[in-house]
């Protein structure tokens, strides 16, 4: 019996040792988490009012099984080959880079180019494809963001025993995607609440009226210009996670920079890694319809 319970107290001296070393690599994601909702949140919104939710829930499945396919993935690398670490993660900053820059030019140098008005789709099949594309857009860049938080995860307990790494780094994964997409629900659903504020009003008279519609108002005006800056910070968070994906693993750049703020640093190598992934591919698209 005495056994069972030195047992059960292991147990919870470990679990001890998990929810601590949790919290401090919680922490230490906190930055990479703010621009994971950043980029969630503008990649789900501007959908039809009624497919918002059905959509979030798309993205959040997908940012699941990332984590599912990211997991093993990296506690086999870091056991049998830690030296290709590194250049995955400088693939995926490539990515982030390039989909920051291209935004950048779509939008200063391709101002008649249209963005997709879900209102004006009037079949369902069409509606669905483009879904889909976005839907598909936002899984592919949370892999690589959750890629990010699981190696910084990993790495802020990589001194701990192989069971308390697995557990963090599950705990953390499992925060960053129901904390984020949990967030994001909320937010692009703000004009609904805002709607049944008013009507509540309605029905009320005095001080109260004021205040229920006061609060309605603001929270209807408030979604499109909150959606409005989460674009510009998604671009900007894209820039600086993949910038910092050079910066803080090649340490010739980190090096070259050391005079400046780090994350002036890391906008600047992501929008130069960003706009040389871009003019590259223009080249080869150019090279690939000369051929054809």
């Amino acid at each position: 019996m005495s056994g069972f319970f030195a047992l059960l107290d292991d147990i919870a001296a470990l679990m001890d040792d998990v929810s601590v070393m949790a919290k401090v690599a919680t922490k230490k994601t906190a930055g990479i988490l703010g621009d994971d909702l950043a980029v969630g949140a503008e990649k789900a919104s501007s959908f039809r009012a009624s497919r918002e939710l059905p959509v979030i829930w798309e993205i959040t499945k997908g940012s699941f099984l990332n984590k599912l396919i990211i997991l093993p993935f990296v506690f086999l690398l870091s056991a049998f080959l830690p030296q290709a670490i590194v250049p995955i993660l400088l693939i995926g900053g490539v990515y982030l880079s390039f989909e920051g820059v291209e935004k950048i030019i779509h939008t200063f140098f391709h101002k008649n180019h249209k963005t997709i008005d879900f209102s004006k789709i009037e079949t369902e099949e069409e509606l669905l494809i483009v879904e889909k594309s976005k839907i598909k857009s936002a899984i592919i860049t949370d892999f690589i963001l959750s890629l990010e938080i699981i190696m910084i995860a990993l790495g802020s307990v990589s001194e701990s025993n192989m069971f308390i790494q697995i557990m963090v780094v599950t705990i953390v994964a499992i925060i960053a995607t129901i904390g984020v997409y949990g967030i994001v629900a909320l937010m692009v659903r703000m004009d609904d609440a805002g709607f049944k504020l008013i009507k509540v009003s309605e029905s009320r008279i005095g001080v109260t009226k004021k205040i229920f519609s006061g609060l309605g108002h603001s929270l209807v005006w408030t979604l499109p210009k909150l959606i409005k800056l989460l674009a510009v910070v998604g671009t900007l968070a894209m820039l600086l996670v993949g910038g910092g994906l050079f910066v803080h693993n090649i340490p010739q750049i980190h090096s070259f920079f050391h005079f400046i703020p780090v994350i002036v640093t890391e906008l600047i190598v992501g929008l130069v890694v960003g706009f040389m992934s871009y003019i590259l591919l223009i080249i080869f698209k150019r090279i690939k319809s000369i051929v054809a």
